[in-house]
């Protein structure tokens, strides 16, 4: 039997997750945490063999913490279960060190699947994403491929820019300066081409539409 952390501030989440894996007889929830302080005092203390994760909880980045999960605890795999689109930050989350990134707009049965698989050992993407995976990208023009010439970083900036933080907000939650903030955002608006943050923020508004 594999055991499983759930990593949510929602109790909806943690608490459906719960309920669904205790009808498996492969899967045990030991634990869930709300914020990354409780995260990394549970994994000081026991180690789960999957830990099911939302990239945006408190206290922590997501992606940075991807990285030090994988560094600190090598034993856990992560599968990152999130609202944003898979086409934002699947590969991000991969390339970190996660076994698998899913959506929360993904029906119980995925859900179920993708957890199994994760702590088979093996990779969970959704099936369009391994398809562009595979295919490599296609229409250097379109939407999900302007994204995905983001670096990981690019793309954290963007998300907390999409969520209305300020400059202050995004350099203290990234650990950097404001000037640093200042020029991701102008990196940003030249790699989306686009004129101003509102229309940076309409597209990523826009590409979320379009992937749920």
């Amino acid at each position: 039997m594999s055991t499983v952390l759930i990593a949510d501030h929602h109790p909806i989440t943690w608490e459906g997750i719960t309920s669904l894996l205790s009808k498996n007889e492969q899967l045990e929830v030991v634990g869930h945490v709300t914020s990354g302080n409780e995260l990394f005092k549970f994994l000081k203390n026991q180690i789960p063999d999957v830990l099911v994760m939302e990239i945006d909880l408190p206290q922590i980045n997501g992606i940075t913490a991807l990285r030090n999960i994988k560094n600190l605890f090598p034993g856990t795999k992560m599968l990152v279960f999130s609202c944003h689109p898979e086409e934002m930050y699947a590969l991000s989350a991969i390339k970190a060190g996660a076994s698998g990134y899913i959506s929360k707009t993904v029906s119980i049965e995925n859900l179920q699947m993708a957890i199994t698989q994760v702590a088979r050992g093996g990779i969970y993407l959704n099936r369009n994403i391994t398809e562009r995976i595979n295919s490599g990208i296609s229409n250097n023009n379109s939407l999900i491929s302007k994204f995905k010439k983001l670096s990981t970083r690019e793309a954290e900036v963007l998300n907390l820019i999409s969520n209305g933080k300020r400059n202050k907000d995004i350099a203290e939650a990234l650990d950097i300066n404001e000037k640093t903030v200042s020029t991701y955002k102008t990196r940003l608006l030249k790699k989306l081409k686009v004129d101003n943050i509102a229309d940076l923020i309409h597209q990523t508004r826009l590409l979320q539409l379009r992937t749920t």
